[in-house]
């Protein structure tokens, strides 16, 4: 695999599996202290929490993120206050994880 944070996220509008466990966990290695969690109907998606000083260290940061979905037409969900934010990423689409998931987490890191 090459540099994640290098590729561009592709839109996905279904129609392909989401990764299982072994997949996930592969490009998993790829980004920094991500973790993958499943929600109530057992769909994978990686969180990451973020520490910063005060609020507007974090809101500063959301708002960096916020450009970068926007570039890559993937949106996270963000949820934030003072000195932390959240980070969580799936691909609604297919219920669950794609490459463009770790893409996006890895430009994410890069901020």
């Amino acid at each position: 695999m090459n540099d994640l944070a290098n590729k561009k996220c592709v839109p996905c509008e279904g129609g392909i599996p989401a990764f299982d466990i072994k997949e996930i966990h592969k490009y998993l290695k790829k980004i920094n202290g991500w973790n993958v969690l499943q929600n109530k109907e057992k769909s994978y998606f990686i969180q990451k929490e973020f520490k910063f000083k005060n609020y507007s260290d974090s809101e500063k940061f959301v708002l960096e993120v916020g450009k970068i979905a926007e570039t890559e037409g993937h949106h996270p969900d963000i949820f934030f206050g003072w000195g932390y934010a959240s980070i969580k990423i799936s691909t609604h689409a297919i219920k669950g994880l794609a490459e463009s998931d770790f893409i996006l987490a890895a430009k994410i890191d890069k901020i």
